[in-house]
């Protein structure tokens, strides 16, 4: 006979009251029912997906056998605007609930606008970190090989087009794409940072980079890297100081190898060398090394052992 429960016999009247109490909305804490509408995490992954689809046509797979170029791109435009209209103006009413809807709706018109016309620089920048993966990844058998199975290009795809709707301050949406990515790559890019051209994370898992960080061009990181806070500061009333530099600049043509954690609003030099499992709170000149000094290894022979600790132990 089973011991599990029988959930039609479960009453669930004696709990309602206690947990309807936590609901109760207080100033500057998230309340979603009866209130406005949120932008829907399904939404952001069909537009996750088709984003993909714009800048790099053909990656899904999906396009009929005689469909052109142009069919595609016409495609995703379509279906990128209509999702990005609606998911932004919701966005702006959940945001700022007493402001005119009508207004909410321009703006995001506005931004939606301001993002396509942003699509050719985008799509020339992804070309670049595209062909910076295939240069700076031996293993990599061309650069279409980087487009289609890197998890990198994804995460920074999804950044360049999440970063493209912060600058117009954009509430939650930019957030949620790149907290879609990262989920599915292991990259953590902060929609706010600000990276150059020709950008490469090589395996990338674990990679974190801060929403003030600064990325100069031809920067080449690998997997387990932080570009983090070395501390939060707070205003008189403890509150966390929000919006002022906190997170590394990185110059051009820098080079950070595995879980090296670089912390606080510092620069790295052009043309530095970034060693695995460093510990950085200072600026690094440029043309600069760093790196630990290496461990102390040690060999053991097992092939010497005593023959008694080979026999079998009598019981």
């Amino acid at each position: 006979m089973s011991i599990l429960c029988n959930m039609s016999d479960f009453e669930s009247d004696p709990y309602i009251d206690d947990l309807l109490a936590t609901y109760n909305r207080a100033k500057g804490q998230a309340q979603f029912y009866l209130l406005k509408r949120i932008p829907e995490m399904k939404a952001m992954q069909r537009l996750s997906g088709d984003i993909m689809e714009l800048m790099f046509p053909g990656r899904s797979g999906d396009c009929p056998e005689n469909c052109t170029l142009g069919t595609v791109v016409r495609r995703e435009l379509q279906e990128i605007g209509s999702i990005l209209q609606e998911q932004i103006m919701i966005a702006y009413n959940y945001d700022k609930p007493d402001e005119d809807e009508a207004t909410h709706k321009a703006k995001a018109t506005e931004d939606v606008i301001a993002l396509c016309k942003a699509f050719p620089t985008i799509r020339r920048m992804l070309k670049l970190d595209a062909s910076a993966g295939f240069d700076g990844d031996p293993a990599a058998g061309s650069v279409r090989e980087v487009i289609l199975s890197y998890p990198f290009m994804k995460a920074i795809t999804i950044y360049r087009m999440a970063h493209a709707l912060y600058v117009r301050k954009v509430p939650l949406i930019p957030r949620m794409l790149t907290e879609l990515a990262h989920a599915e790559t292991g990259i953590d890019i902060n929609p706010g940072a600000q990276i150059g051209q020709s950008f490469f994370i090589d395996h990338g898992t674990g990679v974190v980079i801060g929403e003030t960080a600064i990325i100069g061009d031809h920067v080449k990181m690998y997997q387990g890297v932080t570009l983090g806070a070395l501390s939060f500061p707070k205003d008189a009333c403890g509150m966390l100081i929000r919006g002022t530099k906190r997170h590394p600049t990185i110059q051009d043509n820098v080079t950070i190898y595995s879980h090296a954690t670089i912390l606080g609003d510092i620069t790295i030099g052009e043309n530095a060398v970034i060693g695995a499992g460093v510990w950085i709170k200072n600026d690094v000149p440029p043309d600069t090394m760093v790196m630990l000094d290496p461990p102390k290894i040690i060999y053991r022979d097992l092939s010497k052992r005593k023959e008694a600790d080979c026999l079998p132990r009598l019981s």
